[in-house]
């Protein structure tokens, strides 16, 4: 009876220190777990802070420089009445043009990448180098068109602008359709071709139809970010204060523009500036938010 009562003792004392270990483990994890909420909900506060603040600046600044001179009139001079009318179509122009050249390439490179050579050495090659120009500087790219086509020809021109924002575009256009590709299931390929489907039809209209919601949204976030870019510009197509459509002339551009205004000491510049920084943010919120409804669209 006593050894009994002596096992049933230490039975208890060793339960009473296991839940107190466990007790100890589970506040300790407690601790950890509100430290790390904590600094994430700090991080998060601290990055929202400065959106908002920046948003609100740019909100509360372009939108008392627009008026309806700002978009159907050209470049003023210093402290004279004016928009920028032929940066907004400047832009326009080179970020559709490089938009509709880069495309194909990106589309049909991210083909070949997801449904021809997946593992292969030219595939492989293909991925590294577009790994590359996905984390290569803008101005980068800008150095190298204009070392290849502007020093060349001798002229700053719309077309080497094209050129340099197609070269940012293609990288994120082949980026995205490869991983969308390869998102489309193998039984839909493997059902195409128990039919007798060939495989470029297969690929028209089986696997690229089903990605086709994930491709057109890495076109428009390529777009988005060729909108706003100034240092390939500022290298290529370089500005114009004129209403201008000739690609083979230096040609305005909203970026390239809101840069030289920001920087200048005339009030009208930099309102004009601020307008156009509103316009930007305008076009690439509209864009992101497509790119998310056609992405809600296809999940």
């Amino acid at each position: 009876m006593t050894v009994e009562t002596t096992h049933t003792g230490e039975d208890l004392l060793l339960r009473a220190d296991a839940a107190h270990s466990r007790g100890r483990r589970y506040a300790s994890r407690k601790r950890v777990n509100a430290i790390a909420l904590s600094l994430s909900l700090a991080a998060m506060a601290f990055g929202i802070f400065w959106l908002v603040w920046i948003l609100w600046e740019t909100v509360r600044l372009g939108i008392g420089g627009l008026a309806w001179a700002t978009v159907t009139q050209m470049t003023p001079a210093p402290n004279e009445a004016g928009g920028i009318a032929n940066a907004i179509w400047g832009s326009a122009l080179m970020v559709l043009l490089a938009t509709c050249i880069a495309t194909p390439i990106g589309i049909l490179a991210g083909i070949y990448l997801a449904e021809y050579d997946r593992s292969g050495w030219l595939g492989s090659v293909t991925r590294f180098v577009n790994d590359i120009l996905l984390s290569a500087p803008s101005i980068v790219i800008g150095l190298f068109v204009y070392a290849v086509v502007v020093a060349r020809f001798r002229q700053f021109s719309g077309w080497a602008g094209v050129c340099a924002l197609g070269l940012i575009v293609i990288p994120v256009v082949i980026r995205t359709t490869e991983n969308m590709l390869v998102l489309v299931p193998a039984g839909l390929r493997e059902a195409a071709y128990a039919l007798g489907a060939p495989k470029w039809r297969v690929i028209l209209s089986i696997t690229l139809r089903a990605a086709r919601a994930g491709v057109v949204t890495g076109v428009l976030l390529a777009v988005a970010r060729i909108s706003g870019e100034t240092a390939p510009l500022l290298f290529t197509a370089l500005n114009n204060q004129f209403w201008t459509s000739d690609l083979s002339q230096p040609i305005a551009s909203l970026p390239v523009t809101i840069f030289k205004f920001a920087m200048s000491p005339y009030e009208n510049w930099q309102q004009l500036a601020w307008a156009g920084v509103f316009l930007i943010t305008l076009a690439v919120l509209g864009l992101n938010i497509l790119a998310r409804v056609l992405t809600r669209t296809r999940t």
